[in-house]
Formats: structure tokens, sequence, C-alpha cells
């Protein structure tokens, strides 16, 4: 078991108690993935002076709601009264948005840093702090993930979160276009506003 205590974030659950809720909820594949992304987000936000709890909890929890189905979504959405724009889209932008609202209602955790941290993974937003980059960041970068650009990726990440961020945010949009995606509005807005911060 890891030393990790979130318990100065939020006090229903403790970390094990998490944990176990994560187990039984995802797949091993995601519930891995999600200690990974942790571990990296308290590096980051070590290394460039983030709170490296709520980097933590939100690192550990950015996914929790990843493998939910489509109605539950939509459902959520409609009864929060969330932006009905959400409805023209589907999980890769609902697992962030909408997850926090589930995240929530399910373990209790309010803290607004940690929430919008997993409300931003996704998209981005031109108003993320420190705790928000380094799970955009983490997200895209933890250990197993393999894919044409990320040494590329890791290397940002080591020059500074900014430079990580606008890297991702470049790679992503390019992915999407290439596969005729449709593009969330947000994630334009990122990138406009983070390409001119990162140094790439």
């Amino acid at each position: 078991m890891t030393e990790f205590n979130y318990d100065d974030i939020q006090s229903n659950l403790d970390r094990n108690e998490i944990v176990v809720r994560m187990q039984d909820t995802l797949s091993d594949f995601r519930y891995t993935h999600c200690l990974r992304v942790e571990k990296v987000c308290r590096a980051l936000a070590a290394e460039y002076n983030g709170d490296v709890s709520r980097a933590g909890l939100a690192g550990l929890l950015h996914d929790y709601a990843k493998e939910r189905s489509d109605q539950e979504f939509i459902d959520e959405i409609k009864n929060k009264d969330l932006d009905p724009e959400l409805l023209n889209y589907n999980n890769a932008i609902w697992h962030g948005i909408v997850g926090a609202e589930i995240i929530k209602d399910e373990l209790g955790i309010y803290d607004e840093d940690v929430l919008n941290a997993i409300r931003r993974h996704t998209v981005g937003s031109t108003k993320m702090t420190q705790v928000d980059k380094c799970v955009f960041v983490a997200d895209f970068i933890e250990p197993k993930r393999d894919f044409p650009g990320i040494d590329e990726a890791r290397n940002y990440a080591d020059k500074s979160l900014d430079s990580a961020v606008a890297f991702e945010l470049k790679h992503s949009l390019q992915h999407l276009v290439s596969k005729n995606r449709e593009i969330y509005p947000e994630t334009f807005k990122s990138y406009n506003y983070w390409i001119t911060k990162g140094d790439l």
C-alpha cells in the first residue's frame, strides 16, 4: 500500500477506500493507468511547485467515470443541467467534465481544485492551474504510454508544464483531424491560448 494520504482534502473516504471503489468499478487496465497517473502527477507537482496532494488525488480519479455507459453520462448531463452542447459529444469529453459530477456524488469530493483538474484533463482550459496542468500532462506521459511523439512529449514535460500542455494540445488536435473527428470547441480555445505560452 502507498503512503499517500488525502484526508486533508476530503474526509468521507480515505485513499484506501477510494481505491477499493475504483477496483470495483474499473477494469484492471484503467485502474492501473490511474495509479500511474497519480504517481506522475505528484512528481510533476513537486517539481513545478504545485499542490502535490490535490494533483495526486485528481490524477488518481481522473478516469474514475471513464468506463460508465453513455446513458449514465446523458442522464447526468440532463439531471444536473450541464451545458446541453455536451450531448453532441461522447465519452472522450464526458468522462472528464461530467465525470467530476459523478465523483462528487459517489465519493463526496467537493474540492474545486481537484474537480476542475478532472474536468479539464480531456479538453484543457485557458484557465488551467498548476494542478490542472499536472493532471493534463501526467495522463499523456505516464510510463506505459507508447505512441509516436511520446518521447518528445516527455522532453517537453522536463522543460516546463506550459510547453508540455501546448505540445499535448497540438498533438491531440492533429490526431483528431487525421481521424476526421469532431473537435470540442473548448479544445480549440485551449490550443490557441497555450500555444503562445509553451516554447515549442
